[in-house]
């Protein structure tokens, strides 16, 4: 651009065109400044822009990229915190928030649908874009319903999970859908896993010599979907199982129970609350009295880990010595070991993970606009409305 004049003035005219070079020159080296100073903040530009858009791709099942979207906080409302299970689904759903990079919350209800509700109405009135529901209230469908219609006013989606919610709440608002389990599987699946260790080890068992199985049932919870089939095909199926090898049926321990389950009453499914009933059983049917209880069945993990400590204390499930089978259902952390040690003998593995992974990812579809169940395995999709995580059986062969 650096050009060299030289001056030979011979007129007027030639006096003005100079004039009229030089002009045109100055102005070439103003536009190429200003040129290259606009290439420079073009590519800066470009830079921060394509930093962005890798930085968006980082993160778990796709989920961080609608964490832009989120306009208020992931609102996760629990039933307890104190519920082994849903302490597992808690932490690996945390870990997934937090590492998509969205604001979230967890709220704990402690148990009670009337603090659950005002933890929702405070949530939604912070703006929330979001709520992900662990119901407390499984015994009607009014607690789900009317968390439907706060959510529905604010236009804000809802994911029910875990503990059930009927298929016309789900259904009456466009921008809802359930993730839990198929609950009759559990049963059917415990059902199964009782009859086929009671076969192999019917005379070890039959400590009355009675040639029966005298058994106990712990039900987590009255009106709860899942509690209510597993209470029913756990002994059930077992049963065919028996019969099929022409032993005779399971009889409850204590025949003026009509129910013939001890159920928690205060809903929350907890291993205290069957430590006591175990306790007080203990005390009355025993191996003297010829009555001893030889069977336990229990909804979930945390209640078959409260007997095994009541029949610990009473000398049994340690040590490998007089072991009463114990059998439950989530395969905890705890449940896991007490299965590895002999403590206890089976349970249902309900996946955690699983859950976690396919709420977020619902979670995800919704705040990007698209379809709820994107990427949704459809095995296990029911319709529009419900995802169910598989089940497996967990014995200790189970980690050979």
């Amino acid at each position: 651009m650096n050009k060299k004049f030289t001056f030979n003035f011979k007129s007027i005219k030639d006096i003005i065109k100079t004039h009229n070079d030089l002009t045109k020159n100055f102005k070439e080296v103003i536009f190429m400044k200003k040129m290259k100073k606009l290439l420079a903040l073009l590519l800066a530009v470009v830079m921060v822009v394509g930093f962005a858009a890798c930085s968006s791709k980082k993160g778990d099942g796709g989920t961080t990229k609608a964490a832009s979207s989120a306009k208020g906080e992931i609102s996760v409302f629990y039933y307890t915190f104190s519920d082994a299970y849903i302490s597992t689904v808690r932490s690996s759903m945390d870990k997934i928030l937090k590492d998509g990079g969205y604001t979230y919350n967890d709220y704990d209800a402690n148990g009670n649908q009337t603090t659950q509700t005002e933890q929702v109405q405070t949530a939604l009135a912070k703006g929330s874009s979001m709520l992900i529901v662990n119901v407390v209230d499984t015994g009607s469908n009014d607690a789900a319903q009317n968390i439907i219609n706060l959510a529905k006013a604010k236009n804000v989606p809802v994911i029910f999970f875990n503990r059930s919610v009927d298929q016309s709440v789900i259904e009456s608002y466009e921008k809802c859908v359930f993730v839990g389990t198929d609950y009759e599987q559990a049963g059917h699946m415990q059902g199964q896993m009782i009859g086929e260790y009671l076969v192999n080890n019917y005379d070890k068992l039959d400590l009355n010599g009675d040639g029966k199985i005298s058994y106990v049932m712990f039900k987590g919870q009255e009106g709860n979907m899942e509690a209510i089939a597993r209470t029913k095909y756990g002994v059930e199926d077992a049963n065919k199982v028996l019969e099929k090898a022409g032993k005779p049926d399971l009889e409850f321990y204590d025949a003026a129970n009509k129910n013939k389950y001890l159920v928690d009453q205060d809903g929350l499914w907890s291993s205290a609350a069957a430590t006591n009933y175990m306790s007080t059983a203990l005390a009355q049917y025993t191996e003297s009295n010829k009555n001893m209880i030889e069977l336990v069945i229990a909804n979930n993990d945390e209640m078959a880990l409260g007997a095994v400590s009541a029949l610990q204390t009473a000398g049994y499930n340690k040590d490998g010595k007089k072991v009463i089978p114990v059998f439950g259902v989530d395969a905890t952390d705890a449940a896991k070991s007490a299965i590895k040690s002999g403590s206890m003998i089976g349970t249902i593995k309900q996946d955690a993970q699983g859950m976690a992974t396919a709420i977020t990812t619902i979670m995800g579809n919704y705040l990007n606009g698209a379809n709820a169940l994107d990427s949704i395995d459809t095995a296990n999709v029911v319709g529009t409305w419900r995802v169910n995580i598989p089940y497996s059986a967990y014995t200790a062969d189970s980690e050979k």
